[in-house]
Order: structure tokens, then C-alpha cells, then sequence
């Protein structure tokens, strides 16, 4: 009997997205157990940071400025093995956060205000990278974060457009793994 693997349920989840229209975010969980296998997550948190800087997005003239600051930092970089400079990378990512530092009350507690998705990304994959969010619940968000769409049918969820962001997802991970493979 085959054993099933992250990407095969990766997978499972493009299928129901394809048959369904959309699925819950909770269903990338299986990815957590990926992450614990050590140097996953930091890989995987550049590679979306990485993506993040290379799509194509209107942005403000600040929001462009630190898109291309952030694609600038990450070009070359190697994702199965990142070694950026960490003083560089810092001061990029407080850069990010002080840009989407906007706070919004509700009932139920505060909000940051997110105006410029791709620059979230960057923000999330820096802070991985840097140690300060190196959990499998936090490669879960990064993940749920990139794929997430919205679509008025389904609210927020992994529908359309999530497909190919899951997609890209498992070849990174096949990339990853056949990397392990070569090196044992």
C-alpha cells in the first residue's frame, strides 16, 4: 500500500476545489506536518516571499518602492537554502510593518489593515525567516494567507485562483524533496 504524502493531499484539496468550487482554509493544515522537518519552513517562507515580490499588483509609489526593495533582497537567493543578511532583512521587514501598521477597532478587538497583500507576504516570509514566527502553525498561515481568495460566492476560502497557488505549493515541495533525496 502506497503511503500517502503532504502533496497528495495537497492535491486532494485542488480536486475538491475543482469539484466543489471551494473548500475551507483549515483543509492546508496537513501542510504543518511538512514543517517540522527542519529547514522546511524557512525555505518555504522565502519562496512565498519570493512570489509575493514578483507578482504584478497596482501599489502606491511607497508600496512599489518596497515591493521592489523586497524583490531586489530576494533575487538569487537560494530558496532551498536561503542565506540572506540578517541586519538587511531585519530592517526590511520593520519596513513592512510600519507601512500596514494600521490598527482598526471592532467589537470583538483590534485589526491591522492590510492595503497591499504582497507586501503582507513579503512581511510574513521575512519574519519566518528571521526566527520570530518559526512554527508549523505559522507555515500554516503563510500558506493559508497565499492561497486564500475571495470570491462572493464562498467568502474567503481556497477557491479559483487558490488551485494554482496550491499547485506551486507542491512543486516547491517535490523540488524540496528531491533535493533531500540527492544530498542523502
Amino acid at each position: 500500500m502506497k503511503r500517502t504524502t503532504i502533496s497528495d493531499k495537497l492535491r486532494e484539496i485542488v480536486v475538491a476545489i475543482e469539484q466543489r468550487g471551494s473548500v475551507n482554509l483549515t483543509r492546508l493544515t496537513v501542510i504543518k506536518k511538512w514543517f517540522e522537518v527542519p529547514n522546511h519552513l524557512s525555505s518555504f517562507a522565502i519562496f512565498i516571499a519570493d512570489h509575493a515580490s514578483r507578482r504584478k499588483t497596482k501599489a502606491t509609489k511607497e508600496a512599489g518602492e518596497l515591493i521592489r526593495e523586497g524583490r531586489t533582497l530576494l533575487t538569487d537567493v537560494d530558496v532551498f537554502a536561503p542565506n540572506i543578511p540578517r541586519k538587511v532583512a531585519t530592517r526590511l521587514h520593520i519596513s513592512l510593518h510600519a507601512f500596514q501598521n494600521e490598527q482598526r477597532n471592532i467589537p470583538w478587538g483590534a485589526v491591522r489593515i492590510i492595503r497591499d497583500h504582497n507586501l503582507f507576504l513579503i512581511e510574513c516570509g521575512l519574519h519566518i525567516y528571521l526566527g520570530h514566527g518559526d512554527t508549523p502553525t505559522e507555515g500554516y498561515h503563510l500558506a493559508a494567507n497565499y492561497c486564500e481568495n475571495y470570491d462572493p460566492r464562498y467568502g474567503n476560502s481556497l477557491n479559483g485562483p487558490s488551485r494554482g497557488r496550491i499547485e506551486e505549493i507542491i512543486d516547491f515541495i517535490h523540488h524540496v524533496e528531491a533535493r533531500e533525496k540527492v544530498s542523502v
